[in-house]
């Protein structure tokens, strides 16, 4: 990535689709001021390309898939320490990922990091790909603490932040946290509204969340069609999970209709998705799904049709078909206490798949034929 993109638009920005509300007339984001007991304050901000992220809400390249980050180790004792998620999420960075993400469970039946934490080092490691999580339970936190980790960590990245949100389908972790499971969705929606209310900025305002690090892109997570329609009515994006290619392109279909439907332009919604990977030979499909077995704490068959394993190839092409359905962006959980690997391999097939889609006929019926072996 070069210097001079970073200098205009972080890296979710290269071909941006909706403009951001600036922050209210009048206000100068470099010399905000507050009153405090009856005095005006300046409250100086850096300057604006290293305290505000995008104006821009936009997907990673569809060319470098993002890489879920292994914060749920199923077969080590122990969690990763700091060093060494900081160590991997540098060689991702370096070996292709378009974007690092964190999943959030507060409560779980194994051990875990927290997502904001952990994605303070992923973003403290890197320098220009995209950190997000994918996705944050929302309801189960307070929104506007989280609206000030958020506008942090997005100040700390150089505003590289995406920030991924959904209710989650586990009961059981609701009831550990003591929150009722039942309107979540109704809490989910109050709080992407209470989000971006803490992110604006009132020039009368005693007290506020400064710096003022602009609005963060807020992607909307699940493949319901509540978390479809939340999306097209309120996020900047969508990221599905466990949905096929052909699935997947119908609900793009529907996400159109829908933000029509509320005035919006459906060119303003990023699309993005996301798909459990197991790269390997003959056994890759049998350690994927044991894998995603332990992870979830069900059987292995209740994942048979939402694993790709095979070939880094074989894999790359059965991605690329969410890119031909609509995608423009792929984040990849892969079935793997070490994810790396395999996650290169896959990446540089992929960065070379998604390129030859302009390739003469013949080889383009090529690929199309190892995909159909995938999803068949």
């Amino acid at each position: 990535m070069s210097g001079e993109l970073r200098s205009v638009t972080p890296p979710l920005c290269r071909a941006g689709l909706r403009t951001v509300p600036r922050p209210a007339r009048g206000v100068d984001q470099r010399d905000l001021t507050v009153r405090h007991n009856w005095r005006r304050i300046p409250c100086l901000v850096p300057s604006p390309t290293l305290a505000q992220p995008a104006r821009h809400v936009t997907a990673p390249d569809v060319g470098g898939l993002g890489l879920i980050l292994p914060t749920f180790p199923q077969y080590r004792a122990e969690l990763p320490s700091a060093a060494a998620l900081a160590d991997l999420c540098r060689r991702a960075e370096a070996g292709g990922a378009g974007a690092l993400w964190v999943c959030d469970h507060i409560f779980w039946h194994g051990p875990a990091l927290e997502a904001l934490s952990a994605l303070g080092v992923a973003a403290g490691a890197t320098s220009g790909v995209a950190v997000g999580t994918c996705i944050l339970q929302l309801p189960l936190r307070h929104a506007p603490s989280v609206a000030k980790e958020a506008a942090s960590l997005s100040h700390l990245s150089g505003g590289r932040l995406v920030l991924g949100v959904g209710v989650g389908t586990h009961a059981g972790e609701y009831a550990a946290a003591g929150v009722e499971f039942q309107g979540r969705g109704r809490r989910l929606d109050a709080g992407i509204d209470t989000l971006r209310r803490s992110w604006e900025v009132s020039s009368d305002a005693r007290y506020a969340q400064l710096p003022a690090a602009g609005p963060v892109p807020v992607w909307v997570g699940g493949s319901s069609e509540a978390a479809l329609r939340r999306a097209a009515r309120r996020g900047d994006g969508w990221i599905p999970l466990f949905l096929p290619p052909d699935d997947y392109a119908a609900a793009l279909g529907r996400l159109d209709k829908e933000a029509e439907r509320v005035g919006r332009d459906s060119a303003t919604v990023a699309r993005a998705t996301v798909a459990f990977v197991s790269v390997g030979t003959s056994d890759a499909t049998e350690r994927g799904l044991g894998w995603m077995a332990s992870l979830y704490g069900l059987p292995a068959r209740s994942f048979e049709r939402h694993l790709v394993a095979g070939s880094a190839r074989r894999c790359a092409a059965a991605l690329a078909r969410f890119v031909d359905a609509g995608a423009q962006h792929v984040a990849v959980f892969m079935a793997s206490d070490d994810p790396l690997v395999q996650f290169e391999d896959l990446a540089g097939e992929f960065a070379g798949l998604t390129a030859s889609r302009s390739a003469p006929p013949r080889a383009a019926r090529a690929v199309e034929q190892v995909e159909d072996q995938v999803w068949r």
